[in-house]
């Protein structure tokens, strides 16, 4: 029997990797994020974009549950990873992370060596039985962010005092040690310089071969470059998605518009 098409997937080739339902956010009795129903194919980059302070952001740490940290922070709806509702109470949100990773807006390295930082994730969650495996991942790691030729030599050297996008590069290799089938970008190349942002954002191109992206940027320039799907934030809604060539050259509603012209922002 011919399998009835979903009317709601996007208009890709590639399956929905995760699904977003009605999902509020409220700190307090703020409502920082309203009724957000949104959807990202898988091994595609989504890029959020819109204004500060607009929720996208928030929204991004709904999704491997970063709010549950944040005192008062409240989150509803669904929020469906290959068919489970990571929101749901009984989700093991530790197993969650090591399938969902993060990289953050400024280079975080852990004061530890570039070896350690690497396999810091894969000993936590007992993903290797010997220390020829754990080098193994270590070195593929790296190779997947693009680093292991300028610190193969220096393993033992600290994270730290690597050049800011080699920081940025180091904090990929982590979290895609633990082999995440996600990844959320926030704001990965504000803290860096125009060639330490060229550099990730290949890397971005090339890793959405194996991960599924999810990017905040504040620049619009890098979503265009970079990402297959758009959604445009403002004031906790979400205006618009689709296609980014879609969403930037014929948006459908005037705020979006107004925000790619630099009317609003």
């Amino acid at each position: 029997m011919e399998r009835a098409t979903d009317v709601t997937a996007p208009a890709q080739e590639n399956a929905l990797k995760i699904s977003a339902r009605n999902v509020e956010v409220f700190y307090g009795d703020a409502r920082a994020i309203k009724g957000v129903s949104l959807e990202i194919p898988e091994k595609q980059v989504t890029a959020l974009i819109g204004p500060s302070g607009c929720g996208k952001s928030t929204f991004l740490r709904c999704i491997n549950r970063m709010n549950d940290v944040i005192e008062g922070c409240r989150v509803t709806g669904d929020i469906i990873l290959d068919g489970q509702n990571i929101l749901d109470p009984d989700m093991d949100v530790v197993f969650l992370r090591a399938r969902v990773g993060m990289v953050f807006q400024r280079p975080n390295p852990f004061p530890k060596s570039i070896y350690d930082n690497v396999a810091y994730g894969p000993r936590i969650h007992k993903i290797t039985s010997s220390k020829s495996e754990l080098d193994g991942i270590v070195e593929r790691s790296l190779k997947q962010a693009g680093l292991f030729d300028e610190v193969c030599d220096r393993l033992d050297g600290p994270g730290t005092g690597l050049s800011g996008g080699q920081q940025q590069r180091l904090c990929i290799a982590r979290a895609v040690a633990v082999q995440p089938e996600v990844i959320l970008m926030d704001e990965p190349c504000s803290a860096l310089d125009p060639i330490a942002t060229a550099r990730i954002e290949e890397l971005i191109d090339e890793m959405r071969e194996n991960y599924t992206i999810v990017m905040v940027t504040h620049s619009m320039q890098q979503a265009a470059r970079v990402s297959q799907r758009t959604a445009f934030f403002h004031l906790g809604d979400l205006v618009e998605q689709g296609e980014t060539t879609k969403i930037f050259t014929k948006p459908e509603d005037e705020r979006t518009a107004s925000y790619i012209t630099g009317r609003i922002g």
